[in-house]
């Protein structure tokens, strides 16, 4: 699996097709998780991969939500971004949206944390902080069993998700949620440098 393209110009892409706030910072936010999660694992080599992967994932929601991981194909075709990236973009859209099935470990980990991050997101929001660096794994397992909070964000897809990555629900929670918190701060940055330049 190769990326044709780099960072900087996926976040071109992405801001050509996003410009809510909100979604500028999940897409960077799921990036920063996906790069966390290849340290985890190992695989460094395939860092730009996954982190390009994960701030692509959502390029055609904000225009396109009926049409989510399907207008991603042609945005992404017509952007000369190569079969690999479109498909492992499309792919966490699979059994909601379209039939892309992840097929190997960063595709699973993309569909597992995509919709926690959205999750943990709110549930910091709601601190007095405002951030997930205080935030305990408790706390965000409370706001996990109860589906009226981030209602929006499907719990059942994050089970699926930690069933197809092979880890305990457990483990996905408290990884996303330590993922979030050592790049907090650089995710913060990024996107005060973004709304600079707007």
């Amino acid at each position: 699996m190769e990326s044709n393209i780099t960072f900087d110009e996926a976040f071109e892409i992405l801001k050509k097709y996003n410009k809510d706030i909100f979604h500028i910072r999940h897409a960077i936010t799921v990036s920063s998780v996906m790069g966390w999660y290849c340290d985890k694992l190992g695989i460094e080599d395939e860092k730009n991969y996954w982190e390009i992967v994960g701030l692509l994932h959502d390029v055609d929601f904000e225009l396109y939500p009926n049409e989510h991981c399907k207008k991603a194909v042609s945005i992404l075709k017509e952007e000369n971004v190569n079969d690999d990236i479109i498909h492992s973009v499309c792919s966490h859209g699979y059994g909601i949206c379209c039939d892309i099935e992840p097929t190997d470990k960063m595709e699973k980990v993309l569909f597992a944390i995509d919709e926690l991050t959205g999750i943990i997101n709110a549930a910091a929001l709601m601190r007095p902080s405002k951030s997930t660096k205080d935030m305990p794994l408790k706390s965000l397992k409370k706001k996990f069993k109860s589906r009226g909070f981030a209602a929006g964000c499907d719990r059942d897809v994050i089970q699926k998700g930690a069933e197809m990555m092979g880890v305990e629900l457990n483990e996905l929670l408290s990884d996303t949620l330590e993922a979030m918190k050592a790049n907090e701060d650089r995710i913060n940055e990024f996107m005060e440098n973004f709304e600079k330049n707007l």
